[in-house]
């Protein structure tokens, strides 16, 4: 596999299990609810074309991006979807935003009547989303006395809003989305809000964004105000809150084969990992016993030990705070990491994997005989998620995609 790759250390990309879990995913939501697939990061780290293609073979017609270099490269590769940008995008780059037909999302009326102008210069209609900022603290209209809003610098300078204010800002919210509905180029796609905890065992905060988000939903309606479209729902979600599918479901880590948390009940849905990582030994040294290996001397041989080298290292995504607790599957066996992960390479102690050789497959994620290592397993060891991890082995790793 390593001459396919071109490098002896690869991430495998099985999109045999990403139709899997599209599929999986649609079976759960029903034909009635329609999917946009969260396809950012370069799709998680799977790449963001391949995946598209997934979706587009399952019906999928609509993509979600962080960022206009993911939403370019999307459009330059033949993608004819709509393409929603999750984030905010400042009005300066509302050209290219009109330009490459993507769906913005807004949270003022300033930004909105940028892109309505951008819009109207082209001779176009563009749509999108209002943001609501339902108790994530990130983007969007405040909502709630937990949802702070979006201050100007005169505002900065007179001090921070209390919760009494914020919901007093309401109102004045619905009369800027009112201002919003006026643009003669930009026009309402939907209402668009983001879970904080919805993968948490605890629902209750969810289900206090839940109620944040309808009462908001019902006050635009009751100005006045069309939404055409509702999208809430992220992987958790969609795997434990059915109520908040609405119109429109994102779901993110579950295309990939990941559970968003240890706390979801992981029988709800039945998701096949996409991403495996892999490697070739390419090396094979004898060491005495007291002999050390790798930056600081962390690993000393307490026997006489055979390490092995491999060519992926903290550089590819292997995180470095790993080195002390890691292992890796050679030939179905576990073996440990031998020090501290390198930049570009690591070193392994296979003296107990049997009839080891140079050239032997190394699995750091995925399974080999009875035994399997899960990007969790390396986020847990490593204080982080497993998102993290597969974004991580995605960034320089060469990809192989296989079905």
């Amino acid at each position: 596999m390593y001459k396919e790759a071109k490098r002896a250390a690869w991430a495998e990309i099985n999109l045999s299990n990403a139709d899997h879990n599209i599929k999986t995913i649609r079976k759960k939501v029903g034909p009635a609810v329609e999917i946009t697939g969260i396809i950012k990061a370069d799709g998680y780290g799977h790449g963001a074309i391949p995946m598209a293609e997934v979706l587009r073979k399952n019906n999928i017609r609509s993509f979600g991006v962080a960022t206009l270099h993911e939403a370019i490269a999307l459009r330059d590769a033949g993608a004819k979807e709509e393409i929603v940008m999750l984030g905010l995008t400042p009005k300066m780059y509302s050209d290219i935003i009109v330009d490459y037909d993507i769906t913005p999302v807004v949270m003022s009326y300033d930004n909105a009547s940028a892109l309505s102008d951008a819009a109207q210069k082209k001779g176009k209609v563009i749509s999108g989303f209002i943001a609501a900022d339902t108790g994530m603290g990130r983007i969007g209209y405040p909502v709630s006395n937990t949802s702070g809003g979006a201050l100007s610098s005169g505002e900065l300078s007179a001090g921070i809003p209390s919760s009494g204010e914020l919901s007093a800002g309401i109102p004045s919210s619905i009369e800027d989305i009112k201002m919003i509905e006026t643009l003669s180029c930009f026009k309402i796609k939907g209402l668009f809000s983001h879970f904080a905890t919805a993968d948490a065992k605890d629902k209750s905060y969810a289900r206090e964004q839940e109620k944040n988000y309808n009462r908001f939903y019902d006050a635009l309606l009751a100005s006045g105000i069309n939404i055409p479209m509702r999208t809430f729902a992220n992987s958790a979600a969609i795997m434990e809150l059915p109520s908040v599918w609405f119109d429109t479901v994102r779901p993110g880590i579950i295309l990939y084969g990941c559970y968003p948390s240890h706390e979801v009940d992981k029988s709800l849905i039945d998701i096949k990992p996409v991403m495996s990582v892999k490697a070739n030994i390419i090396r094979l040294a004898l060491m005495p016993e007291g002999a050390s290996v790798s930056y600081g001397r962390k690993f000393i041989a307490k026997r006489e030990s055979l390490i092995a080298t491999i060519p992926l290292g903290y550089a590819d995504g292997f995180p470095r705070p790993y080195s002390q607790v890691g292992r890796v599957l050679v030939n179905g066996v576990f073996a440990p990491i031998a020090g501290n992960i390198c930049m570009d390479q690591c070193m392994i102690d296979v003296t107990d994997v049997p009839g080891v050789k140079v050239g032997d497959e190394v699995i750091i994620i995925g399974n080999s005989g009875q035994n399997t290592i899960l990007a969790d397993d390396i986020g847990d060891a490593t204080g982080t998620i497993n998102y993290e991890i597969v974004c991580a082995f995605g960034q320089r790793l060469p990809k192989v995609y296989i079905k």
